[in-house]
């Protein structure tokens, strides 16, 4: 199979994901502190928007890269 309508379907995918679920959450750990017995962490939620323009470009790229791939 060719590497460029592989990597075109990927991006399409990726695109339709980014317009379908404009952002997401992740939790990351900040802070570790030990004293004595106790452990404490601090974790931090974090989120992430992608653009509607960074979708529409990839599902864009990957089209041209599927279409051009065939050829």
């Amino acid at each position: 199979m060719r590497l460029k309508p592989l990597l075109g379907l990927a991006l399409i995918a990726l695109g339709a994901a980014a317009l379908a679920w404009p952002e997401f959450s992740y939790t990351r750990d900040s802070h570790d502190a030990k004293l004595g017995p106790l452990e404490f962490t601090l974790k931090e939620k974090e989120t992430v928007r992608i653009p509607a323009w960074a979708g529409l470009a990839a599902i864009a790229v990957g089209a041209v890269l599927v279409w051009r791939g065939k050829a």
